[in-house]
Order: structure tokens, then sequence, then C-alpha cells
């Protein structure tokens, strides 16, 4: 194994800092504990960098993870968050002026539970994603399927904003339906300004799952994509609903296997170093 090797994807949370009302339910029992860089150092072995993404709509939840980046050296890149419809350039400047806020790479709002399916396409939303081009960040796509037509439109109305695609907009692996996901998924790919994330699969699948049950997914989005237009994301901790992070990461390998060295090394680390401006 050569080249790179990047978590594009995966958070931490302090649930006795900061109250994360989604970790309430039975469903997330499992993961309803402090998860610190040290619990990440023990998990991701063999990893040379990550990214750590935002989990809250709190723009102090993302100083805070520039000031854990700047102070663990894993930690390669952080995706905050702001208020897209508020004073983001305001936010901005404040994010990029904290401890380690030369270590924000990106923006994510969580676009998935907005009830409104064409959010992305406001005037006001597509105001805000335009200061984020304007700060020379990238903007991570967080959608479920039936938002990503509202996902495609927006690409196409920043065609100079890099967007990147978490978790392939999250298909519905565990009823084993690739329509209209994969058509939709293909739209969005032809617009070059989009990457995606090779991640967060086996929490679709729901467990139990095999690698089998996630290859119809990820061929597609390598059809759509192409290696040097993936990266692969553990999305850990909330993997371990279904998966540890050596299962999530070992199943990506296997994903891969049929790709050359040089695609697989782009998907490993290429691609996420170069989108995301990751220092060595």
């Amino acid at each position: 194994m050569s080249g790179r090797r990047v978590d594009a994807h995966h958070h931490l949370w302090q649930t006795s800092v900061r109250r994360h009302a989604w970790l309430d339910g039975e469903d997330t029992a499992a993961i309803r504990r402090d998860y610190t860089p040290a619990d990440l150092r023990e998990a991701a072995v063999g990893i040379d960098a990550t990214v750590l993404v935002q989990v809250l709509p709190d723009l102090e939840e993302s100083v805070e993870f520039l000031a854990i980046a700047a102070a663990e050296p894993l930690i390669a890149g952080v995706v905050g968050w702001l208020d897209l419809t508020g004073s983001p350039a305001r936010d901005l400047e404040r994010l990029r002026s904290a401890p380690g806020g030369g270590l924000l790479k990106g923006i994510r709002h969580l676009v998935e539970p907005e009830p409104d399916p064409r959010w992305l396409e406001r005037e006001d939303v597509l105001a805000g994603l335009a200061a984020v081009r304007d700060a020379g960040l990238g903007y991570d796509l967080l959608v479920r399927p039936h938002q990503l037509p509202a996902a495609t439109a927006a690409v196409r109305a920043l065609p100079d904003l890099t967007f990147v695609l978490d978790h392939l907009a999250k298909p519905p692996i565990a009823s084993g339906e690739l329509e209209p996901w994969a058509t939709d998924l293909a739209t969005l790919a032809r617009e070059p300004n989009v990457v995606a994330k090779l991640s967060g699969l086996v929490t679709e699948a729901g467990r139990p799952w095999r690698v089998e049950d996630l290859r119809p997914y990820a061929e597609t989005a390598l059809t759509a994509f192409g290696p040097d237009r993936l990266m692969v994301g553990s999305d850990w901790p909330v993997c371990l609903l279904a998966g540890t992070y050596a299962e999530v990461m070992d199943t990506a390998e296997s994903l891969l296997a049929e790709l050359t060295p040089a695609e697989r090394d782009a998907v490993r680390g290429g691609t996420a170093s170069r989108v995301y401006g990751l220092a060595p």
C-alpha cells in the first residue's frame, strides 16, 4: 500500500460540554459518550491525516474544533459550521481569526433535516454559499436523495465553488434500491466543481450488512465521479452504530480493489489532500 491515507470525514463530540439532542434516541445509545482526539488516535491506525467535520449547527463548536485540530497533529483540516442565511462573512472572520483558524478548509450546514427540499436554491442560501466561495473554502453537502436536484441547482449556480458530497447523499442501501438516487447522483456528478465521499455507507445499510450490499452504490459513485473526484471517510464515531473504524476502512479497501494503484491512492488520500488543501 502506498500514498498518503486520509480519513476525509470524521467527528468528535463532548456531550459533557454541549447538548447533542440527536443522541437522545435509543438507536444512538451505543455512541452516547464523549469522543476525543485520544479516541481518534486509537481508532485511526494506519491513517496519516484526517478531516474533522462539524456535528452541531453551532459556531462555537467550530471554534473549539479548530483549537482541537491545532493541538492534534493527526487532524489536518476542519469543516466547520456557520449560518449561511445570517452573517456568513462575519462568522467566517470569527473562525479564521480563532486559534487554529488556518486549518479551516470548508463549511457545512445540516441540509438533510431542512423541511424545504429546495432549501439550497434559496437566494439567501446561495448568497451565503457565495461568501464561502469568496473566502476560498469548499462546501460540504449533507443531503438526502430527494434533495439531490436542489444540490445540483446550487452547484450549477456557483461553478467556482467546490462542493463535496457527504455520504453519497445517503442512498437507500438497506432497501437495496438504486433509483432514482443513481440517476440523480450521475446528474450531479456531471458538474465539474463537485466531488464526493465514500463515507457513511455502513450506517445506511444497517446491521447486518455485507460488503456486497455496498458494492452497487460504490460502483455507481466510481462510474459517476471517477477516482480523482472521490475520497474515503470513516464517519467515525457515527459508523460505530454499524461497524468498527477498522471494518469501515477495510471495507473501503475491498470496494476499491479493482482500481489501479494510482486510482486507489487518489481515493485513499490524494483527492482529499487536493480538494481540502491539506498540508503534508
